[in-house]
C-alpha cells in the first residue's frame, strides 16, 4: 500500500474499536448509513477472526477498509481499475480486474473484495483469478448488495442472490466457510425510504435529512431489539445484501 502516511479514513471509521460507517456526509451520503453500518459489522468480525499474511484489497478504492486490518496482516497489496472514480493515492497497481491478474500462484493468503462484484461484467473470470492467486488455506472476504439501489453507472452490472454466490464460489473450488444475507425487510424499507423519499406519495416531502437520520436510528434500535426476528426471518426473501468468506483449501 502507497502512501500510508496519508491515508485518511472513508466510509469506515472505528470507534470504541469497532468498525462503523462515517457521519462524516463527505464522505458517505446520509442515506446509506444504516446499510454501511451493516456491512462495516461483517467486515469487522470477519478481518478480526480471518484477516491474516499477505493481503490484496481487490477494487479498493479510497481504502476505507485499511484501519480493520492494517495490524493484523504482514502486507497490503492495494488494487484498482485505472479509470476508477476514488482517489488512487494508494494504489500499487491499476489494474483490470476483468483479465488476467499479474500475481503468481498463492501469492496471497487474504483476499478482500468489498463491494466490487456487481461492478465486474464477468464474474468468472475473476473468481477463478482469485482462487489462483490464493494460497492454500487463505481465506477471501466478499460483500455485494442486492436490494440496493444502481450506483457506480455505467459500471453496475448484477445483484446476485445467495444461490448464485455459492455457485460461484464452488465451481471456482472454494470452500464457502460462511453465507450471510445482510439485513432483511426492515432493513430495505429503511434504506430505500432514506435514498428514495419523495417518491412516497403525499407524505414523502417530510423526509429531511433529520428525519432520515432518525429512521436509520431508529430501525438500528428495532432490528437489534424487538425487531431482531422479523429481520432474521425476512432475509433469506428481502436480503440488502450479501456477506461470505471462502476459503482455498
Amino acid at each position: 500500500m502507497q502512501n500510508t502516511e496519508n491515508w485518511s479514513p472513508g466510509k469506515y471509521v472505528t470507534r470504541n474499536g469497532r468498525l462503523r460507517a462515517t457521519r462524516d456526509s463527505s464522505q458517505l451520503k446520509t442515506a446509506s448509513r444504516l446499510v454501511t453500518d451493516l456491512v462495516a459489522a461483517r467486515y469487522d468480525q470477519a478481518i478480526r477472526t480471518y484477516a491474516k499474511g499477505d493481503l490484496i484489497d481487490l477494487g479498493c478504492g479510497n481504502v476505507p477498509l485499511y484501519p480493520a486490518y492494517k495490524d493484523r496482516v504482514s502486507s497490503i497489496t492495494c488494487v484498482d481499475w485505472p479509470a476508477t472514480k476514488h482517489k488512487l493515492d494508494h494504489l500499487d497497481h491499476e489494474l483490470d480486474l476483468t483479465q488476467r491478474l499479474p500475481f503468481a500462484d498463492n501469492a496471497f493468503d487474504t483476499i478482500i473484495l468489498s463491494d466490487v462484484l456487481e461492478h465486474i461484467p464477468k464474474p468468472e473470470q475473476l473468481w477463478s483469478e482469485m482462487y489462483r492467486i490464493l494460497a492454500p488455506g487463505g481465506v477471501a472476504i466478499i460483500n455485494t448488495p442486492f436490494l440496493y439501489w444502481v450506483h457506480e453507472v455505467p459500471h453496475d452490472y448484477y445483484r446476485y442472490t445467495e444461490i448464485a454466490l455459492e455457485r460461484f464460489a464452488k465451481d471456482a473450488n472454494f470452500n464457502v466457510v460462511s453465507l450471510e444475507p445482510i439485513g432483511g425487510l426492515p432493513e430495505v424499507l429503511a434504506d430505500f425510504i432514506a435514498k428514495k423519499p419523495r417518491v412516497i406519495p403525499i407524505i414523502g416531502h417530510l423526509f429531511r435529512k433529520p428525519t432520515t437520520i432518525l429512521i436509520q436510528k431508529l430501525t438500528w434500535v428495532f432490528v437489534h431489539s424487538l425487531g431482531k426476528s422479523m429481520s432474521r426471518k425476512t432475509s433469506r426473501k428481502f436480503p440488502l445484501g450479501y456477506f461470505m468468506v471462502v476459503e482455498k483449501q
